[in-house]
């Protein structure tokens, strides 16, 4: 109920299956998130990231506070981020932690390194090289505000997206 502006307080919360449905309407590019500490490397896929800035270069990505990612990020202070074409389905669900049997998530990728030593994805359609200037609790997750070091991409090739729970190619309208 809205009471002068205000939600009351016995207003009931939103379900997390609810958000979860309404969001498959929401189609987004799929990445990779990686990050190196003490020689250790881990990674996950990741929709939830956006540009925010292009002076000074910044963006946003959020992951969630129980995932090893999050720790590694948390406590390197940065990470790599690789935008996957559509050729790249299998990494996403490698790194998505649908092949449980595969243990070691890089093994048999080729990575390259730009500035902060993070791994970043060759084949991927860009590479942004990323340090952490702030962060915000938000709920389950962690927001990472970042400022780019390092870009590689061309925007050219077709990416991979995501929506409603599958992969779908992206086709230019006539």
């Amino acid at each position: 109920m809205l009471i002068a502006g205000k939600y009351h307080a016995s207003m009931m919360t939103l379900d997390a299956e609810s958000l979860r449905s309404a969001m498959r309407a929401w189609s987004a590019g799929v990445t990779v998130v990686t990050a190196v500490y003490e020689n250790q490397k881990h990674g996950m896929t990741v929709n939830s990231f956006t540009s925010v800035s292009l002076q000074p270069a910044m963006v946003t990505i959020a992951l969630q506070q129980n995932t090893r990612t999050h720790e590694f990020v948390l406590k390197s202070k940065a990470f790599g981020l690789t935008i996957l074409s559509k050729q790249q389905t299998h990494l996403s669900d490698v790194f998505a932690g649908r092949m449980k049997e595969i243990e070691d998530k890089f093994s048999g990728i080729e990575t390259e390194t730009l500035v902060t030593g993070s791994p970043l994805i060759v084949g991927g359609l860009s590479w942004l090289d990323c340090r952490v200037v702030q962060t915000f609790d938000a709920g389950m997750n962690t927001l990472f505000i970042s400022e780019v070091l390092a870009a590689r991409g061309t925007g050219t090739g077709d990416p991979l997206i995501y929506h409603n729970r599958e992969y779908w190619e992206l086709h230019k309208l006539p």
